[in-house]
């Protein structure tokens, strides 16, 4: 049989991949992708169905837009490197989609295991030997839920409906899959699999009980909160949260949201600081939050009911952890959401005049606090994040896509642009700087409709490998709006600094090794790989002009960085 006759294992791999619903495959290939390669050729010249290929020319962008694609549609898309090197310059992008629970498929290759002509795909270069290692997948093992090494071609399909299944069953996350050159030309078989038999672990509500014990302390308490960080993943929750809240009179904050959890104009909405509020707290509701506290810095009174509901209520790959809860609670928040709505929907509560009296006073305080944000919005002979901030809520709508890895402004973006529409504000829901652009590029690929506003540090920005960032979003037509808040410097270790050493000699002298100075044409990166508007702005009257122009630059397809100096951060 001709080669191009013969179904191997690669094609395997493409049908299987269209089948679970992938639509994306974002790629950094090497030497190990030639069967692939093939594979994909004839599968275009003939016509077949197969995933549209982005090629990334850095792995972390790759990652980072298969990781915001699946945050914003929730499905898994493919992410394919090269052997052990592409595996280790998934950097921070792997633990990123592990802490944000988010699926993602990664496939890399395996240096051929043959190596004198014995099968079809042997190694014939010198590269092969030298990224043969013992235990690749070790390399990433602490951010995967599952992986696996493929020994033959015959069960590719299933392989691959697995690692779909594992990735999306909560807590959600990325899984591994590695496949040598001999495998991938070997030959298969077609299998029909039907993917309703291989589905994600459904989804868990509250049993009996759980349900009436959280009711009855809902009901009694007089001054209950509710604390959220990633409630928003599903859109669908975010309704039925307002819903409770506007029973029972309850308070929201959103303690390190990656989301949009709750309306941000809603008088409910306490802000984003929950060391006022935790303290004054009778029962306290946790919806899907990694860490409503730090017990160090803050404790809930010792008769505070703290309930605790989530995927991953208990944190387990999070070696040292633990707030002390009444009840951990292994929930589909919107679920439970529905249940204790409708439960108190039957309910003829006997507490409406405290109701009315909590609503009050939290309205007040929804009120004031606006008003002492707002107060800092005016335009200062220095740049402030307030002012560019305020100046950026007037050429967004509420529809606008914002995602946020300012990292120490996120404070200030969180308070100064409120985001009141599920879905309209995303963060990478972990730690490792860098996810934004190519998140910015899964993003407009999800919902190419929708305006995206990429904003960023300048530590960050050059963490997202820019040049990467903008030639693919050139090259794809996936156009966006960056800002970079550029303080000149690594703003967060500073702040650190200054917190566990308040009087010290780094705070006294200003030397923290954090200064990123001489500063950059940061935003020329993009305009000379990207073809991108670009434009330096330190005169904070030009703000409102830059970031219109920019915007006006997206909507006609181009990629426009707006990079708005700020004070540096530090002299050292």
């Amino acid at each position: 049989m001709a080669d191009s006759e013969r179904y191997t294992g690669a094609d395997a791999l493409t049908d299987a991949l269209v089948r679970a619903g992938v639509s994306y495959v974002f790629l950094n290939s090497g030497t190990d992708y030639p069967p692939i390669i093939e594979s994909w050729a004839k599968y275009e010249e003939k016509g077949l169905p197969k995933p549209e290929v982005i090629l990334c020319p850095h792995e972390m962008v790759a990652l980072s837009a298969a990781q915001c694609y699946a945050q914003i549609t929730g499905q898994a898309q493919a992410v394919f490197v090269h052997v052990d090197v592409g595996t280790q310059n998934l950097g921070g992008s792997i633990h990123n989609a592990a802490r944000c629970r988010v699926p993602a498929f990664i496939l890399a290759g395996l240096s051929p295991y043959t190596m004198e002509g014995e099968l079809k795909g042997t190694r014939n270069s010198p590269v092969q030997f030298i990224q043969d290692v013992y235990d690749q997948a070790s390399i990433v093992r602490e951010y995967t839920k599952w992986h696996f090494k493929i020994g033959t071609a015959k069960n590719i399909p299933q392989l691959v409906q697995r690692a779909m299944q594992i990735a999306h069953s909560d807590p959600q996350g990325p899984v591994y899959l590695m496949a040598a050159r001999e495998v991938l030309e070997e030959e298969s078989i077609k299998v029909e699999l039907d993917p309703k038999y291989w589905g994600p672990i459904a989804p868990n509500g509250l049993n009996d009980k759980a349900l009436e014990t959280l009711v009855a302390a809902l009901l009694e308490a007089e001054n209950p909160l509710i604390i959220t960080s990633y409630l928003g993943r599903n859109p669908a929750a975010v309704p039925e949260l307002v819903k409770l809240c506007e029973q029972l009179a309850i308070p929201v904050i959103e303690g390190r949201s990656t989301y949009m959890n709750f309306p941000a104009n809603h008088p409910l909405h306490l802000g984003y600081d929950v060391g006022k509020f935790v303290r004054k707290a009778d029962l306290i509701l946790v919806l899907d939050c990694d860490l409503p506290w730090v017990p160090a810095n803050l404790q809930p009174a010792k008769d505070c009911r703290v309930f605790y509901l989530d995927v991953d209520p208990v944190k387990e790959n999070t070696p040292l952890w633990y707030i002390p809860a009444e009840a951990y609670l292994k929930v589909d928040s919107y679920l439970a959401l529905q249940q204790l709505n409708k439960r108190l929907a039957a309910m003829e509560s006997e507490n409406k005049a405290r109701i009315t009296q909590r609503r009050a006073l939290l309205e007040d305080e929804h009120k004031r606090m606006r008003a002492e944000w707002k107060s800092k919005e005016e335009m200062q002979s220095i740049m402030t994040p307030e002012y560019v901030v305020a100046c950026l809520r007037e050429i967004v709508t509420d529809d606008t896509l914002i995602l946020d890895e300012t990292t120490s402004f996120h404070p200030v973006v969180q308070r100064h642009l409120p985001r009141n529409k599920p879905g309209t504000m995303i963060m990478s829901g972990g730690s490792a700087l860098g996810w934004v652009g190519g998140a910015a590029i899964g993003a407009k690929l999800a919902v190419p409709e929708k305006d995206v506003v990429a904003l960023v540090g300048d530590g960050t920005y050059m963490l997202t490998c820019p040049a990467a960032v903008y030639w693919t979003a050139r090259k794809y037509k996936t156009p966006f709006l960056t800002v970079i808040f550029n303080n000149q410097g690594w703003g967060a270790p500073k702040l650190a600094a200054k917190r566990e050493h308040p009087n010290g000699y780094a705070a006294k002298n200003d030397t923290f090794w954090v200064a990123l100075e001489p500063t950059s044409q940061l935003a020329h990166v993009a305009e000379a790989v990207g073809d991108a508007f670009a434009q330096t702005v330190t005169d904070p009257k030009e703000v409102k002009n830059a970031l219109q122009e920019g915007m006006a630059a997206v909507k006609d397809g181009k990629c426009a960085v707006i990079n708005i100096v700020f004070p540096a951060v530090a002299k050292l």
